[in-house]
């Protein structure tokens, strides 16, 4: 039986991984829990699956659900230190990173540290620090199994394969909401318009990612760190009705292709049970009436965000910090209705621009990069 631990168990990625440990309860058991504000659905997952350690953010929370569990036998922690012990716990054998941010990066090393395999839902730990995560995860000999839809994909594709014979990645993006859409609409659609992804069910965040394409950045840069190639190896392809999840192009000029319905649990589960594959219940592709594939290309012009993110991914350094950190705090006033869809863009060039580059930056530093976004923004912007 796997001893499962997860950081982020009320967001998407969190539930359904819980998901398939529910259709799969002899096969898993869940050791400790990592949530946020979500007290009372972390209260149902306490009661159903019964961690022996729970960790929150606010204190104040934590205090709340220990009395919303007095009945019962399990540890509450909070803050940082929390989200640490949960992702070192030692009855763990595998992490799911499904927290948000780059909240994820210390509690990740922890993980790695203590021989812990990464379920890696978190893009934002390789996109800001991969250059130390990757090194780590080597040196302690653990598994990082993407649990992105995309990266999952290519790390399918390249199973049995030599990684040094990949000559391209194709990762493969639907488009979101707004594809073959001008400058001139995008100035003016609204907080509910970017939320309706055509394909993807996601948390808030992650949809407007998609929609600005500032996601497939991230996942470029994600992906240059998995798979050690460079940024420019990494086309970005649209695939709008999401039944290519990505491929990998050879040397030899063979293209490999993951397909599926979109449904995230099958990468979830991929990761969990891996190396190996077990039923999961859901649609299926049907090649009777799928008719045709379509192929795009992405319009950097328009999602000038995904242009950003090549740049900054070739620079490197204490920069992908910036773009992330500029990002998380443009994607939060837009949903708040602060800003419009295009200052998302303006915000993150602006940004990186001012930003004096850091090579190499340790944890430290890269927390730093962080701070220094927020307050940069803030001075700048009034928001």
């Amino acid at each position: 039986m796997k001893q499962v631990a997860i950081l982020g168990s009320t967001g998407s990625i969190g539930t359904q991984t819980l998901e398939v440990i529910r259709n799969y309860s002899e096969d898993f058991c869940v050791t400790a829990l990592a949530a946020g504000n979500n007290i009372v659905l972390l209260e149902q997952q306490i009661r159903e699956f019964h961690p022996s350690l729970v960790a929150v953010w606010k204190e104040e929370n934590a205090h709340k659900l220990r009395e919303m569990t007095a009945d019962l036998n399990v540890k509450i922690v909070a803050g940082m230190d929390g989200l640490i012990e949960v992702a070192a716990y030692e009855a763990s054998d595998i992490l799911v990173t499904a927290i948000v941010g780059m909240i994820g990066i210390q509690p990740t090393i922890a993980a790695i540290k203590a021989g812990k395999d990464i379920a890696l839902a978190n893009k934002e730990t390789l996109v800001t620090a991969g250059h130390i995560i990757i090194p780590l995860a080597e040196e302690y000999r653990v598994q990082i199994l993407p649990v992105d839809s995309e990266h999952s994909a290519i790390f399918q594709c390249l199973n049995g394969e030599n990684r040094k014979e990949i000559d391209k990645i194709l990762l493969t993006a639907s488009g979101g909401p707004f594809r073959g859409k001008t400058t001139e609409f995008l100035a003016n659609v609204t907080v509910a318009d970017a939320l309706k992804h055509p394909n993807w069910s996601m948390g808030r965040k992650i949809t407007i990612d998609s929609a600005t394409m500032v996601n497939k950045g991230l996942e470029v840069m994600e992906a240059k760190w998995l798979f050690g190639v460079e940024m420019d190896d990494v086309q970005v392809v649209v695939q709008p009705q999401s039944v290519i999840h990505s491929m990998v192009q050879f040397k030899d000029g063979a293209v490999m292709a993951e397909l599926g319905t979109p449904d995230m649990k099958l990468p979830i589960q991929y990761a969990l049970f891996y190396p190996s594959r077990k039923y999961l219940p859901g649609k299926r592709l049907d090649f009777a009436t799928l008719t045709s594939i379509e192929f795009d290309v992405p319009d950097l012009k328009v999602f000038r965000g995904l242009q950003i993110a090549y740049e900054v991914g070739r620079a490197g350094g204490s920069l992908p910090t910036v773009f992330n950190a500029a990002n998380e705090y443009a994607v939060a006033r837009f949903l708040d209705e602060k800003i419009k869809f295009l200052d998302i863009y303006d915000i993150i060039e602006d940004a990186v621009h001012a930003h004096k580059k850091v090579e190499n930056p340790k944890v430290e530093e890269i927390l730093s990069a962080e701070k220094w976004t927020y307050e940069y923004i803030e001075s700048r912007w009034h928001i």
